[in-house]
């Protein structure tokens, strides 16, 4: 049985880490200055995190410059597997990434905008670089859509159908956001990361809702996920990435305690 991974991850907006809740954004004030992205980056290595996600919210030409600075210093100093994605709309932009040292690019609205996206991203770099980031929403019992544009835009798209279409164009592992868990440490949405889960090839990282060991146990069980990402219980010391770890394990879970 393959490891289950823990990810932290880190929302870039003008080059510090910043928190919202379900979604804030910072025109509205709902952003929470966390602190240095690369310093955090370091941190969680250090304390044995098996990947780490940028996400750059800024997705400027300014906030562009700042995230390759960011991914440079942090894959100088971390040891662990980068993604990065926010703005990423074109093969150059993905290249662009991977040269300044992420190990994957992970695409949302533009792969939503053009599909092919996905394609020749795998084409190109391999699907093993190529991650779908999938912002859902509960609209009705049992039905989740996606999401575009940060959450701010209705796509009409299923999102368990979204999945394993870009599953088949490509897409080597699928990030699942729940939109209304986001920030909230309530818990994660299970039944549609488990739907998800069970509906593709490809490893699937649940997003949306740590707030409790408890909560990271569930969603890999009942929710069938390959990884957990989390932000808020890591950047505020709720919860170390081993005491997470140690947790899992614990339940019998295989993690890597190294």
């Amino acid at each position: 049985m393959l490891a289950r991974r823990v990810i932290p991850c880190l929302d870039v907006h003008d080059g510090q880490v910043t928190r919202g809740v379900q979604f804030g954004r910072a025109e509205d004030g709902g952003l929470r200055n966390v602190g240095d992205p690369v310093a955090l980056a370091v941190r969680y290595n250090d304390q044995g995190a098996d990947e780490m996600v940028f996400f750059d919210i800024t997705a400027t030409a300014q906030g562009r410059a700042s995230m390759i600075s960011v991914i440079e210093r942090a894959a100088d100093q971390c040891f662990m597997p980068l993604t990065v994605g926010g703005g990423i709309r074109t093969l150059d932009d993905m290249g662009m990434m991977l040269k300044a040292g992420a190990d994957k690019v992970s695409i949302n609205s533009s792969a939503l905008s053009n599909p092919e996206l996905i394609r020749s991203g795998a084409e190109k770099f391999g699907s093993q670089c190529i991650v779908v980031s999938i912002d859902c929403k509960r609209t009705s019992p049992g039905i989740w859509e996606v999401f575009s544009a940060g959450g701010r835009k209705a796509t009409g798209l299923d999102a368990v159908e979204w999945a394993v279409r870009a599953v088949g164009m490509g897409a080597g592992e699928i990030v699942l956001n729940s939109i209304d868990a986001d920030g909230t440490r309530a818990g994660f949405d299970l039944e549609v990361t488990r739907r998800v889960s069970e509906s593709v090839g490809v490893p699937v990282v649940a997003s949306g809702g740590a707030g409790t060991l408890e909560h990271m146990a569930e969603v890999l069980e009942a929710g069938r996920a390959d990884a957990v990402l989390a932000a808020s219980i890591f950047h505020f010391g709720t919860y170390t990435v081993r005491q997470v770890k140690e947790y899992l394990a614990g339940r019998g879970l295989p993690v890597r305690l190294n």
